[in-house]
């Protein structure tokens, strides 16, 4: 078939009439022989088909399935693959729940541009492994956006992870793959889900020494041999400012022994803080419980991760130290 730019441009922005229109404006421009319209007509649709917006190519399901172990559905320009979670019976109030009503996980590619993708996705998890899951997805090149739950009342209690990325198509699907692969070891491990972070007793009283803290952390308040540590954020909603009292605040609560402390709280940050907030409290051993936000219209937007933590009660307040600082003030 003969090449046509009439059917080109048309073909490409989907609009024949506007196809039609640049032509007509070659071909009244009385050019001195067919040869130079021609010519014309040529450079015409170059020059459009080159400023068209990308669109996207078809990804190829095959690798995605052959890289992520799993299978997958096309819908236009996603492809989707999931996994089921039926490996532990879960009930919610009672009733025994089918993977069906919400408890697969699932992670969905769209292509950029050739050779590279975003990703995004949600995993469902127990307790027990949600965060060496979540460290998996870091050193896979993954970003966790979110952490919930889905349910009241669910035995065993089940989180919702979500995960996103964007790069290389084929780093994207061996991290989705080491997500899974992660979750399945932990489970072929013990295939009952723990219901506790470990089985050794806490201290009965809290005896948290202040200076140490307070020298890595600044001044606190203590009660009943707790220490905790409070600093302020500030944002704006609705044309009014919101700092550290309204509950845009990090803090950091102490308890048990200086030997052998716990420690919980929430960091305030801004969107661009939460990957490199949460990896360096992984990084640390800290536990993340949490990710998600307290208000809505606030601007900048703030995110909201909850941890927990057990150790010397000093290598805790240097690991929530070392996360500060990757915030601004």
């Amino acid at each position: 078939m003969l090449f046509s730019p009439e059917r080109e441009i048309a073909s490409a922005c989907g609009d024949q009439r506007l196809a039609e229109s640049l032509i007509n404006t070659a071909s009244a421009a009385r050019l001195p022989n067919e040869f130079t319209i021609m010519k014309t007509r040529f450079a015409l649709a170059a020059f459009f088909l080159a400023f068209l917006p990308p669109t996207n190519a078809a990804l190829d399901p095959a690798k995605i399935e052959e890289l992520t172990g799993l299978k997958g559905k096309q819908t236009e320009n996603v492809f989707k693959v999931s996994a089921p979670r039926d490996d532990v019976k879960i009930a919610v109030d009672g009733m025994p729940m089918a993977p069906f009503l919400g408890l697969t996980s699932w992670a969905a590619f769209t292509e950029t541009k050739p050779g590279s993708a975003m990703v995004m996705g949600d995993i469902v998890l127990f307790q027990d492994e949600v965060n060496p899951v979540m460290s998996a997805a870091f050193e896979a090149g993954l970003a966790v956006t979110a952490l919930h739950n889905h349910f009241f009342f669910d035995q065993p209690k089940v989180l919702f992870m979500h995960i996103g990325g964007e790069g290389e198509l084929e780093k994207l699907a061996r991290g989705v793959r080491a997500v899974f692969d992660k979750t399945k070891a932990i489970r072929t491990r013990n295939p009952t889900p723990a219901d506790t972070f470990a089985n050794e007793r806490w201290p009965e009283r809290s005896s948290i020494s202040p200076a140490p803290i307070e020298s890595i952390l600044g001044n606190g308040e203590s009660k009943d041999g707790m220490f905790k540590v409070t600093i302020g954020r500030t944002t704006s909603m609705h044309g009014m400012q919101a700092d550290k009292d309204m509950g845009v605040n990090t803090w950091a609560a102490f308890f048990g022994t200086d030997g052998d402390a716990g420690v919980d709280g929430d960091f305030a940050v801004a969107e661009d803080e939460l990957q490199p907030v949460l990896k360096s409290l992984r990084a640390a051993s800290i536990n993340i419980v949490a990710i998600h936000q307290h208000m809505t219209h606030e601007q900048p937007r703030m995110m909201f991760l909850h941890y927990w933590g057990r150790g010397k009660a000093t290598a805790l307040a240097n690991a929530v130290k070392a996360a500060l600082g990757l915030t601004k003030p």
